[in-house]
């Protein structure tokens, strides 16, 4: 019996490691659309519903799993790694030997809402159906007619490089016992439409919880702890908080700052970088302005913690030899865009002094900003984005821990010292 718990615990975690994979695309990269060979153009009604299908595939972020980099859009193949061994994405292209050609609106829908296979085949969690169990038919319809419209592509799935026993998809049975919760979404009669328009898609094609709550003991998300934040399995990226005002709690955030950096990636409260600037770089940024401002009020409306003030400066818990060496390395690299305030000229340089993202417990975010570097999406609505280059090339680990260090204290920031050795662990995952 204790082995079967093991099984079934381990198989859980690496059902969900795969749960932020993003993918490199072009924007615009879904594929043009056309008639099917051997079939008639589509009506225009026909045509209206694969035209709203393509709107929501990207809201859900199809694309994002279901095209490898160097791969045909939507044919799958994507490698998840993991730590017993590799996923791959299947091929949703309607080709009718290896992709989805002959799956039914109901099979489409089935797999949507339930997480079962048209052959009934239990999915891994990597594909959210815990979150799109939300998504209503006539949605799920209009994403089945999208798909059904795209090119067809001849390409074999790819089977899972799985060690026995992760490799037997009964042992799902218990995750999704204890984690998953079947039904559409359903409207709170004491919320307004525009809200529950934002919690449709917040909870449903968005999936946004499955980042931003952390995984428990047993590989699950719990309910009770959703939306307050985790690290990203498999990704060594932080997902703050949303109801915590010492993380991202959006309670005190103006509405506009809010759609800001879900629509463009960057607003005067802050900037997207790693996997958020990529869920905005080929999701968010073809919603219309209706939808992501709905998004915008649900998440400003969820209740929220650490209201209080945070604490003080932790300057006095770095060393003084720390922060001078953090201040100079920070006036020779950093006040050029950030400031000698650290207040930054938004939203082009974000503000530093006062920033929640600097301050948060965890320091892996500002760790791997400054030595990977990286760029907020180039979004229709910012196209030309100002980037941050790497430093991991001009600075060693002593360096790195004292500049993160200072940002973290300095300007009455509430943040704690970062050590060398933190430093030490996230270099290894540059590219080498």
């Amino acid at each position: 019996m204790k082995l079967a718990l093991r099984i079934i615990v381990a198989l859980a975690v690496l059902a969900l490691v795969g749960f932020a994979v993003l993918a490199w695309l072009q924007p615009g990269a879904l594929p043009q659309r056309g008639p099917r060979e051997g079939r008639a153009p589509a009506s225009d009604a026909a045509t209206a519903v694969i035209n709203r299908g393509e709107y929501l595939a990207r809201a859900g972020d199809c694309v994002a799993c279901h095209t490898d980099p160097t791969g045909r859009v939507f044919a799958g193949g994507r490698a998840m790694a993991t730590p017993f061994g590799a996923l791959y994405t299947p091929n949703i292209t309607p080709d009718d030997e290896t992709g989805i050609g002959r799956w039914t609106a109901d099979d489409f829908y089935r797999m949507m809402h339930t997480g079962v296979s048209k052959d009934g085949t239990l999915l891994y969690p990597a594909m959210p159906f815990a979150s799109y169990t939300k998504v209503t038919r006539s949605d799920s319809d209009a994403i089945y007619a999208y798909l059904m419209s795209v090119p067809p592509v001849r390409q074999p799935n790819r089977p899972h490089e799985l060690a026995f026993p992760f490799n037997n998809r009964d042992l799902l049975l218990g995750w999704r016992t204890l984690y998953f919760r079947e039904g559409e979404f359903k409207p709170d009669p004491q919320q307004n439409a525009e809200w529950n328009r934002g919690a449709y898609l917040v909870q449903g094609l968005d999936h946004c919880a499955m980042c931003h709550t952390a995984i428990n003991a047993l590989g699950g998300s719990s309910e009770s702890k959703a939306f307050e934040g985790g690290m990203i399995p498999n990704q060594n990226w932080y997902a703050p908080s949303l109801t915590s005002n010492r993380e991202a709690g959006l309670g005190n955030w103006e509405i506009q700052d809010i759609v800001d950096l879900l629509q463009t990636g960057a607003s005067h409260r802050g900037t997207t970088y790693g996997p958020m600037a990529e869920v905005v770089y080929n999701s968010l940024q073809y919603l219309s302005d209706e939808d992501v401002r709905a998004m915008a009020v649900y998440l400003k409306a969820l209740p929220q913690r650490d209201t209080e003030p945070p604490p003080t400066s932790q300057a006095r818990l770095v060393s003084p030899g720390t922060f001078e060496s953090g201040r100079r390395i920070y006036t020779a690299q950093c006040a050029m865009c950030h400031g000698e305030d650290g207040k930054g000229h938004p939203p082009a340089f974000p503000p530093l002094a006062g920033n929640q993202s600097i301050t948060m417990a965890s320091p892996v975010n500002s760790i791997r900003m400054v030595l990977n570097g990286g760029y907020a999406p180039g979004t229709k609505k910012n196209p030309r984005p100002h980037g941050m280059p790497p430093f991991s090339h001009l600075l060693n680990d002593e360096d790195v821990a004292a500049v993160v260090t200072y940002i973290r204290v300095a300007w009455d920031n509430s943040g704690t010292p970062v050590q060398p050795a933190q430093i030490s662990e996230l270099r290894k995952l540059l590219p080498e």
